[in-house]
């Protein structure tokens, strides 16, 4: 029986998880749906080595290698048309980066892209979800990882600024940030969107879905940011393994959740920020857009 959509898998290797993301991806004459068929968190942490010590440490390259091995093996369930792995800050900053590539590849198979941040930027951006919404209001596109944050500006439909910092959950926890440059990343934000109206966030990533599923009131459309602003005060007055208690958190998510809140607030509070739209789209999603793009433009050669 012939197959009515393509099926892509995208293995996102980041700071703090490596996920894998299979998607279906339908044709359809208003344009590709994409549904997801499977999702996979393993909380590895490569940036717990990189950023601390420079680079990836024997014992975080087994427990990569490890997970890699049993994604293939879904992967290899799956069969998709193709598949695509991304690995961003913690690999590419790490003085071994080169070396661990190259072990992954050997054992497992899977070629790793270390792309840079501005890569990670536009793939993030190749999911266009700034068409579907309202045209009259100005968006903030904003990924924040464990070890990198994108912001991309919109406006009238088109992308009007967008940069890549190192600042993310891990490097945070950690104490990794100097302060010269933390001041410099909320200058960059006020600069970018001085003279914008009715600007609107979009969040991407874990956090900002896990924020939207505790802080968002049933049936509202956004998370205000004084919802944020309220559950991280709550979050505070608990300790660790409270706030997994308490909110459902897992241990990885119960620690950098409030160094995220952080980062994210001083978007909101620099940009004037009052809501944020959370579509769960991010890398990965972006990953797998590109990839079917790129399978289209094949069979029309």
């Amino acid at each position: 029986m012939k197959r009515e959509y393509l099926t892509y898998a995208a293995i996102n290797i980041g700071s703090n998880a490596i996920r894998l993301y299979i998607s279906y991806v339908f044709d359809t004459i208003n344009g590709p749906i994409y549904k997801k068929a499977n999702l996979i968190r393993l909380p590895v942490r490569l940036g717990e080595d990189t950023f601390n010590n420079g680079e990836i440490s024997n014992e975080k390259i087994e427990l990569l290698i490890t997970a890699l091995k049993g994604y293939k093996q879904i992967i290899d369930v799956y069969q998709p048309k193709k598949t695509r792995a991304c690995a961003t800050s913690a690999m590419r900053e790490a003085n071994n980066c080169h070396s661990v590539v190259k072990r992954v590849l050997d054992e497992t198979g899977i070629n790793i892209e270390v792309i840079s941040g501005e890569e990670e930027a536009d793939i993030i951006f190749s999911t266009h979800i700034e068409k579907k919404l309202e045209q009259k209001n100005a968006y903030l596109y904003v990924d924040i990882g464990g070890g990198s944050t994108e912001v991309s500006l919109f406006a009238n439909n088109k992308l009007v600024d967008s940069k890549s910092f190192k600042i993310g959950t891990i490097r945070m926890m950690y104490k990794q940030i100097e302060k010269a440059y933390w001041k410099s990343f909320k200058n960059w934000i006020q600069e970018a969107t001085t003279g914008y109206d009715s600007i609107i966030a979009i969040g991407s990533g874990g956090n900002i879905g896990r924020f939207n599923k505790m802080a968002k009131p049933n049936g509202n459309k956004y998370l205000s940011t004084k919802n944020i602003v309220a559950l991280t005060e709550e979050l505070r007055s608990y300790q660790f393994e409270e706030r997994m208690k308490v909110f459902g958190l897992k241990p990885d998510r119960a620690d950098v959740i409030l160094p995220f809140s952080k980062i994210y607030l001083a978007i909101m509070n620099k940009a004037k920020i009052k809501q944020t739209i959370v579509p769960q789209t991010g890398l990965s999603e972006g990953m797998v857009v590109l990839m079917h793009e790129e399978n289209k433009e094949l069979l029309a050669e």
